[in-house]
């Protein structure tokens, strides 16, 4: 499933194509993603337009100039992709391309191409979703405070309430597992599987650690609670930069893939020597809670 890094890219990606523009047409090509679209769905999305396209942990979240907002989630395999309606923007023909890096001339219909949003600056921009996991819903801007999928999330951990401070108070007196406390949205925003395996490695945590261990007996961050969220937050920043990590269906809304994945450190690297420098430990893998594990268990503690 797409993380934060895979979503803000996209988030980036689709910005000069929807914010500020109309949406002149919905085309919704079936009933349903994981969730049948609501009966009024295509009603309130058309004539509008996108004032800021933004994003919440895994989700996107377009403002309408209605009041509205048009919440989006990829899901497994779900993925965006902006052409020309231009026929003359062919590749090569720089002229005639849309504005931005992100713009493709018009490709033949595509059998997993489910909604196709008409903008008024010109492209279209195509949701493709073989799988059906991902999902699209229109609520109100009044009513977010209590949207389900939203309301319990966590700090964004590329925000200013993301601190050791917050972090250790978030995880004081928690007897879960240090990863299974990052993976809790309502700990932390838009972590997964891939991005806390990576911060836990370069901040020498073991995933099996407790999550109490990141406070004081008084509530107060611990050195490793400090390590931890600097390690969060480079990890994302690089993720980010280089456009996500493309295992299996992520790809950018250019169509191309991420490349961080070839800056794993020990995510799907398992029986390769550790990267830590003085290290002669060997990247192992184990389930946790469901989920493939990889850690150095020689220099993470």
């Amino acid at each position: 499933m797409p993380e934060l890094p895979e979503v803000e890219t996209v988030r980036r990606g689709l910005q000069p194509a929807m914010e500020g523009s109309k949406i002149t047409r919905l085309d919704l090509r079936r009933k349903d993603l994981r969730f049948p679209f609501q009966p009024d769905f295509a009603g309130r999305l058309q004539g509008r337009v996108i004032t800021s396209l933004g994003r919440r942990a895994k989700y996107l979240l377009a403002d309408l100039d209605s009041g509205d907002v048009l919440l989006m989630h990829l899901g497994m395999s779900g993925s965006f992709r902006v052409v020309s309606d231009a026929p003359a923007a062919v590749a090569g023909d720089e002229e005639n391309v849309m504005p931005g890096a992100f713009h493709h001339p018009r490709s033949d219909e595509r059998a997993h191409d489910h909604v196709v949003f008409h903008m008024s600056s010109g492209p279209s921009v195509i949701y493709n979703d073989p799988r059906r996991f991902g999902f699209m819903k229109i609520f109100a801007r009044s009513e977010i405070d209590n949207e389900p999928f939203l309301k319990d999330i966590g700090p964004e951990p590329l925000g200013n309430a993301f601190d050791a401070a917050m972090l250790a108070g978030a995880t004081a007196g928690k007897k879960t597992s240090l990863k299974a406390a990052l993976l809790d949205q309502r700990v932390v925003a838009g972590l997964g599987n891939i991005y806390v395996c990576e911060a836990l490695f370069r901040s020498h945590l073991s995933p099996r650690r407790l999550a109490a261990t990141l406070a004081t007996k008084k509530g107060e961050p611990t050195d490793h609670s400090r390590r931890l969220v600097t390690a969060i937050h480079e990890v994302l920043n690089q993720a980010i930069k280089a456009g996500g990590s493309s295992l299996r269906d992520h790809r950018q809304t250019d169509g191309e893939l991420g490349y961080f994945q070839h800056s794993f450190q020990v995510y799907d690297r398992e029986g390769e020597p550790c990267q830590t420098d003085g290290c002669s430990g060997i990247v192992k893998r184990f389930v946790q809670n469901g989920r493939s594990t990889f850690w150095c268990p020689k220099c993470q503690r």
